[in-house]
């Protein structure tokens, strides 16, 4: 299994890219969300990998963070989500946000994604709600920039590799944790966490943690 691929960019289109790895070169295909992300051709980059097989074909699809590859892998465990229907909902939300979509229930974001129908976005979170609070709670430890590290003996790049932002996953993990720890059921937690997240954008964890405790706090 190739689970991550460092290397020089030799070429790159909207949904793919073509790494050069010690001469040897491999077709990773992308959303349009990480093509926009990563660096020019003759420089340096790294993606996590995940390595499709069948009969005919062999492809590589590539992450730019561990929480999207996980995510990407759940998706296609949905009946009728294949990898370019993950790759359009990954695209168009990110990572974070199909989590938190999910988490919600809002099949309506997932139904953003090109070529995904209202049957299918409902299907996805119906399947994988229940599993989104324990991704959610990982994320600070999938949210690793395969770019930071570049292999000692890859080709020398142009110039230093692009990191992305820090992601805020860390945040909603650590808020979903202490949320837990208070006593409220996984699924509420990770509802009002999400929501927190949607609706606070980039916040640290004890605001995070305040906003979702007034989303769960009783009304009236």
């Amino acid at each position: 299994m190739i689970g991550r691929i460092a290397g020089v960019i030799l070429h790159r289109a909207a949904d793919q890219v073509l790494i050069d790895v010690r001469g040897v070169g491999y077709v990773v295909h992308i959303s349009q969300r990480t093509a926009a992300s990563l660096p020019p051709v003759g420089e340096a980059c790294a993606l996590y990998t995940e390595l499709l097989v069948r009969e005919d074909l062999l492809q590589l699809f590539g992450f730019p963070t561990l929480l999207e590859k996980e995510w990407h892998r759940l998706l296609t465990t949905v009946q009728g989500v294949g990898a370019k229907a993950s790759m359009a909902i990954l695209g168009t939300l990110g990572a974070e946000g199909a989590g938190r979509a999910i988490a919600l229930g809002d099949w309506g974001a997932i139904k953003a994604a090109p070529g995904v129908g209202p049957k299918l976005a409902q299907r996805v979170v119906m399947e994988l709600k229940d599993k989104a609070p324990s991704v959610m709670a990982l994320g600070g430890t999938l949210t690793v920039d395969a770019s930071a590290v570049i292999e000692m003996d890859a080709p020398a790049p142009k110039s230093a590799p692009r990191s992305a932002p820090a992601p805020s996953a860390a945040a909603t993990a650590d808020a979903l944790s202490a949320l837990l720890n208070l006593g409220y059921a996984q699924s509420e937690a990770a509802s009002a966490v999400a929501q927190a997240a949607g609706e606070n954008e980039g916040a640290a964890t004890p605001a995070l943690i305040r906003a979702a405790l007034k989303l769960l706090a009783p009304k009236g």
